[in-house]
């Protein structure tokens, strides 16, 4: 089976797919967003893609528990759907994490583009995941003692 390019998937894919969310600003203004599963930056950009690019990395949460799960695309496997991402999932503290992201992105020829990206998106995933472990602070209800002149 032939290799399609991933322009030409692109060029199929950019105006109408099931990923595609559109939000319109002011006049007529509109910017499209994409909820692509390999997509980084969430644009709906052949640059950002993640279906037309060969080589893409995806970082999440992992459910509730305090894990990052790094995702990134074999090359050889781009015929096999199933097997086409290889998941890892990262239990350690954050600086120990922004590296081994560094390390996958920077040192496995994916695209240089891709790293800071992936650090900014592991950093507000790991923000979010602190968030949701300490939960919503309630609001102390007591009468407040107010001191001074009455």
């Amino acid at each position: 089976m032939a290799a399609v390019p991933g322009q030409l998937i692109w060029e199929i894919v950019k105006k109408n797919n099931s990923f595609l969310v559109k939000e319109f600003g002011r006049g007529s203004a509109s910017v499209q967003f994409s909820k692509e599963p390999n997509n980084l930056f969430n644009l709906n950009s052949y640059k950002h893609s993640g279906l037309a690019n060969k080589k893409t990395v995806t970082i999440q949460s992992v459910g509730k528990e305090p894990f990052v799960l790094l995702g990134t695309t074999k090359t050889n496997k781009q015929n096999k759907p199933a097997a086409l991402v290889h998941k890892s999932v990262m239990k350690k503290d954050f600086p120990r994490m922004a590296k081994a992201v560094a390390n996958q992105v920077g040192d496995n020829y994916y695209r240089t583009d891709l790293k800071n990206a992936a650090l900014a998106r592991l950093s507000v995933v790991q923000r979010s995941i602190k968030v949701a472990k300490s939960g919503v602070k309630k609001r102390n209800r007591q009468a407040v003692k107010v001191r001074g002149r009455k």
